[in-house]
């Protein structure tokens, strides 16, 4: 279909999309990639009046060390974190798995986040690493830790004069590894289910553990019943398998043509392990 019509903004700071985002408020929609919007806007699923699209925005666009972590701007490729050596593992893996070559080299980790498909594989590894949110409107910038940002299907903790602008994931502590696998769509490449997880080892226990999972339920999470069972464990099979029975606890599994939610519960347990496993390898 053809999309309505609409108004085209193309801002050359983030205070200037602030201030046509506030001065516009829900007849406006932030542009970033465009492979979430895009494909709404064509099916009528989203009629905004005016498109404030990011793209000249080249100061949104980095990854860079800062204080005690890796800054990355909103407007930073799935492709350039994906080949960054700046970065945790798990998150280069999760946008390295991202669709194909093409989405990769235009989508953005600030759109990824902000539209929270429950099928993106971004948010698993952002809540592994902890991360936190930057987000920007007219004279403020407010951040929000990522275990409080997604809060339901297509719902995240953006106002709507917020623009998300820069994702800080902080430093891994020696002896940490972090990793992400997922069960993909053949056709899509979005995440029927994905693990994400980051694990510290300190003289052969585990000091601190994080899971991200998405696919599975109406929004990514943390699995936390399983982070609880790993610390202070020796994170050996058994101690292993029996938290992972855990990765799905509480959660309402979606259940739909692409798999239904008995599936999705035991594919959250599997990729769980897989996940550990290997995060614990590179944690040595």
């Amino acid at each position: 279909m053809i999309p309505a019509s609409f108004q085209y903004q193309r801002p050359a700071s983030v205070s200037e999309a602030a201030e046509l985002l506030e001065k516009n408020g829900s007849n406006a929609k932030i542009l970033a990639g465009g492979h979430s919007l895009l494909p709404m806007m064509k099916l009528r699923l989203s009629q905004p009046e005016i498109i404030i699209d990011l793209g000249a925005i080249d100061s949104m666009s980095y990854i860079d060390e800062k204080g005690s972590g890796v800054a990355i701007g909103g407007m930073t490729t799935y492709a350039d974190i994906a080949s960054s050596t700046m970065v945790p593992q798990a998150l280069a893996e999760a946008a390295g798995q991202v669709a194909d070559v093409q989405v990769r080299n235009r989508g953005t980790i600030g759109g990824s986040l902000a539209h929270n498909d429950p099928a993106a594989d971004l948010p698993a590894a952002i809540l592994a690493l902890d991360g936190r949110i930057t987000a920007s409107s007219t004279g403020e910038h407010r951040t929000i830790d990522v275990v409080d940002f997604f809060q339901d299907l297509f719902t995240t903790a953006l106002r709507e004069s917020e623009i998300l602008s820069e994702v800080f994931v902080p430093t891994q502590p020696r002896s940490s590894g972090s990793a992400y696998v997922k069960f993909a769509n053949k056709a899509s490449h979005y995440a029927i289910v994905g693990v994400a997880s980051a694990v510290t080892l300190a003289n052969g226990k585990c000091t601190s553990a994080a899971i991200g999972i998405t696919g599975a339920g109406p929004t990514p999470y943390r699995a936390s019943h399983v982070e609880s069972q790993l610390i202070d464990s020796s994170l050996d099979e058994n101690t292993i398998s029996a938290a992972s029975e855990n990765a799905g606890k509480g959660v309402d599994m979606n259940d739909d043509i692409q798999a239904s939610g008995e599936y999705r519960a035991h594919l959250v347990k599997v990729l769980t392990i897989r996940s550990l496993n290997l995060a614990i390898e590179r944690a040595g």
